[in-house]
């Protein structure tokens, strides 16, 4: 049984447990793989194993030859068909943007580049006729180091579109100095005072590592032209629109329906070649057509993230005071453009400053194409790797100058009394109190006894040292408003719908245009809504993730549900109440301005034993018997809000790190997180989220990372070779949270999904340096395994790597 609202109270701020979990735990999922249709086909796709070649010959026709193999398709085949994945961020004019279809023609550009598919009876059917297909390859040289293939005459990628050699670069973007200039007239301007300190950071390529593998079901829906597609994705709506801009199907023709959603981390915010060719090859047989990729397939080809190399210089005053930053980015986009790839970079280039105050900041990113998969966002999308560079270099500055790394934090960030404030990237922070999470956080990690502890160890030569990891940051969330993507050439918006319906019944239908794949919108939704309504949790329904159902939204990512979502849910329901005012007034025969709203019934001033509860007010709207002149049957509302700004949550990450020296192992201690994400609508939730968040960041940090060889083969192919952390190789988590609220929008709340994904990364890599900073060593290449810390060790030693 899920908790129930208080009637005396608001439901926002209580605990409660998700009114979705009973489902799941009872096996009533719905996942995209248990959609069952009569007379299905299976789709499975065969895959380039080089990572860059040339098709010299492609027979599809002796697959046709396998038993219960229906059709074979490869680029040829599919002719017209053969749509290609569109990018909707072109970051710059003169970005390079070549062709990405669903099916590869000509060349291969990456393994596990698609080539041709197989539709058969039966799964396996499919995968077993893939081997029939003839295929001849004929190798070319592949570029996997971006500062090799920006080089003069390096292999290229793709060839330009007149067929003379290409360029592997795909744009060139540079921010204007901001501040008070250039960053070097800043350096120059503080003379022999001012302190530069340069690092190199490699922000590795990971993987969403999703439960639930991708999946999609594309089922023509006989003589009407339409099409049901139901996908394992985070973006129903937007999956609506781009494939109808792929395959020319009339959008209204298209329904999308995201059932239930195993994880996605911004994995499956996405329109991958699959989802097309599902759809394509339904269209053209009439009949259904299902795939669902292997894990396998997941490593190869759904799209990675991160893999950025940072040079990042900072300066401050020889007390401590920040001058300010420049960054130099090679970003990469992997072998194609997906359909936001070139813009995650640039959701950093505003949070490389951070919580800090400094006078100058340069910011320049340059896309480049490898022969690797493509990359897109993943939990965070250039936040975490933003975050990382500048929490990395406050340590490194903090060593250079003689500081503890925490006083200088304290020195430079914004203090609580100066919000709203624009920083030097130009954002307009509107609430914020960085002292308030810190000081919780210390009272809860014992700061100045651990250092007591760490002076021991390195004085008595402990084999074992012990480091303190510091991260202070802030994010920005809720990818809004629209005006401000348009500015940066993001096609999309940033608004988002609700429509609230109170049934005659007294149940109340709650319809948003999010998509939830486990953060819990059900229950969150729900309290929202009884707080304004003052009907139980349990009596709101939420209906989401199917465009037939609930047609308008801007869907699920970058911490945006709540911080957008939430402010239509909570417009929606005022409104709702303020036509169930007339109504009720008309039915008590007072004046609309004589009735109060309590505890989900209207009642008359002075006269309260007069009222109405809101489940009379629907039926009587219903029946439309009684209803005021002008006013329409049904009690329904709707709202569609496209914020003024971003949300700007913050907090205090704090990691107690031990290293042996000797082999290299690392053991987190204790990990002390406190977050401050504004108003909490249900604090169990939250708690959920940070502690999922921690896991990520921690995972990058300490064991995954994507490897390929020098020919562009995935050594890191399978869960045998990357490595994700169980819940047995983590600790407990010590949280808690501070409250500042948003000022940016009426519930007050911010984003939390990604925090902990954007904090614990360098919290814990500060802590490892910190351990073996006595040694020489400055930086620990990620994820920081016993064999990397240990050549860490050496290489600062002077011995063998």
């Amino acid at each position: 049984m899920t908790e129930t609202m208080d009637v005396t109270g608001s439901a926002i701020g209580r605990p409660l447990r998700r009114k979705e979990d009973a489902r799941l735990l009872h096996g009533q999922t719905n996942w995209t793989d248990n959609i069952q249709l009569a007379g299905t086909l299976h789709m499975a796709v065969l895959r380039s194993p080089m990572a860059h070649a040339k098709i010299a010959h492609i027979d599809v026709s002796p697959a046709l030859e396998r038993p219960h193999v229906v059709a074979a398709f490869s680029a040829k085949e599919l002719g017209e068909l053969n749509g290609a994945v569109p990018c909707v961020w072109p970051v710059t004019d003169d970005i390079q943007m070549p062709p990405f279809h669903a099916l590869a023609v000509d060349k291969v550009r990456h393994v596990g580049d698609c080539v041709a598919v197989v539709i058969a009876n039966t799964k396996y059917a499919a995968a077993d006729a893939l081997d029939a297909i003839d295929v001849d390859y004929e190798p070319l040289p592949a570029v996997i180091d971006m500062e090799a293939a920006l080089k003069q005459g390096s292999v290229a990628v793709h060839d330009a579109a007149d067929g003379s050699l290409g360029t592997n670069r795909c744009y060139d973007f540079p921010l204007k100095p901001t501040g008070d200039g250039s960053f070097e007239a800043a350096v120059k301007a503080a003379g022999d005072d001012a302190v530069v300190v340069k690092r190199r950071f490699i922000n590795q390529r990971i993987i969403a590592g999703f439960m639930e593998p991708r999946a999609v079901v594309a089922s023509p829906m006989g003589m009407s032209n339409e099409m049901t597609v139901w996908s394992a994705t985070q973006i129903p709506h937007v999956l609506r629109v781009l494939l109808a801009l792929v395959t020319g199907l009339p959008e209204n023709t298209l329904r999308i329906v995201a059932p239930d959603v195993g994880g996605g981390f911004g994995g499956k915010l996405q329109l991958y070649r699959e989802e097309v060719l599902a759809v394509q090859i339904a269209r053209h047989l009439g009949r259904t057509v299902k795939w669902v990729e292997t894990r396998s397939e997941d490593m190869v080809s759904s799209h990675h993230g991160r893999d950025q190399i940072q040079d990042i210089q900072i300066a401050a005053t020889k007390d401590g005071k920040l001058i300010g930053m420049k960054v130099d980015l090679l970003a990469n986009m992997g072998a194609y453009l997906q359909i936001i790839t070139p813009g995650i970079p640039l959701l950093g280039m505003f949070m490389f400053p951070a919580i800090y105050k400094m006078d100058a900041y340069e910011f320049s990113c340059t896309g480049v194409f490898t022969n690797t998969t493509p990359t897109d966002a993943i939990r965070g999308a250039g936040r975490p790797e933003a975050t990382y560079a500048i929490e990395r270099i406050m340590d490194e500055l903090a060593a250079e100058l003689g500081m503890d790394p925490l006083k200088l934090r304290e020195m430079n960030w914004i203090k609580n009394t100066e919000f709203p404030y624009t920083t030097v990237a130009g954002l307009a922070y509107d609430s914020g109190n960085y002292e308030a999470a810190t000081e919780r956080a210390l009272e809860l990690f014992g700061y100045d006894e651990l250092r007591a502890e760490q002076e021991q160890r390195r004085a008595s030569g402990d084999p074992v040292q012990l480091g303190l990891g510091i991260s202070t940051f802030t994010e920005m969330c809720g990818l809004a408003p629209s005006r401000t993507l348009g500015a940066l050439k993001y096609v999309a918006g940033g608004w988002e719908h609700c429509t609230i319906r109170a049934l005659p019944t007294g149940k109340i239908e709650l319809i948003t245009g999010t998509s939830p794949h486990g953060q819990g919108h059900e229950t969150a939704w729900s309290q929202i809504a009884s707080s304004i309504l003052g009907v139980p949790v349990d009596d709101i329904e939420v209906v989401h993730g199917d465009t037939g159902r609930a047609p308008y939204g801007m869907d699920t990512y970058g911490s945006r549900s709540l911080a957008v979502g939430g402010q239509a849910i909570k417009k929606a329901a005022e409104r709702l109440v303020e036509k169930a005012r007339i109504i009720a007034a008309h039915q008590l025969e007072c004046s609309p301005d004589d009735l109060d709203f309590i505890q989900g019934e209207f009642r008359v001033k002075g006269d309260p034993a007069k009222a109405q509860p809101l489940a009379a007010v629907a039926f009587e709207a219903f029946t439309a018997h009684n209803l005021p002149d002008g006013v329409e049957p049904t009690l329904q509302a709707e709202a569609t809000v496209d914020p003024n700004d971003f949300s700007y949550p913050h907090g205090t990450h704090l990691a107690a790190m031990e290293v042996d020296v000797e082999t290299g192992k690392v053991k987190i201690r204790k990990y002390v997180a406190v977050d401050d994400c504004g108003v909490q609508v249900n604090p169990l939730i939250v708690e959920g989220q940070v502690h999922g968040g921690l896991v990520c960041g921690i995972a990058q940090a300490l064991y995954e990372g994507v490897e390929y060889d020098s020919d562009g083969n995935l050594l890191t192919a399978s869960l045998a070779d990357y490595l994700i952390p169980s819940a047995a190789d983590l600790p407990s988590f010590i949280t808690d949270r501070t409250e500042t609220p948003s000022t940016t929008n009426p519930l007050g709340t911010k984003g939390i999904g990604e925090a902990g994904a954007i904090a614990s990364t360098p919290a814990i890599i500060n802590g490892i340096v910190d351990a073996l900073r006595p040694m020489g060593v400055t930086d620990v290449k990620m994820p920081a395994t016993p064999e990397n810390v240990w050549r860490a060790i050496q290489a600062a030693q002077g011995g063998a790597q």
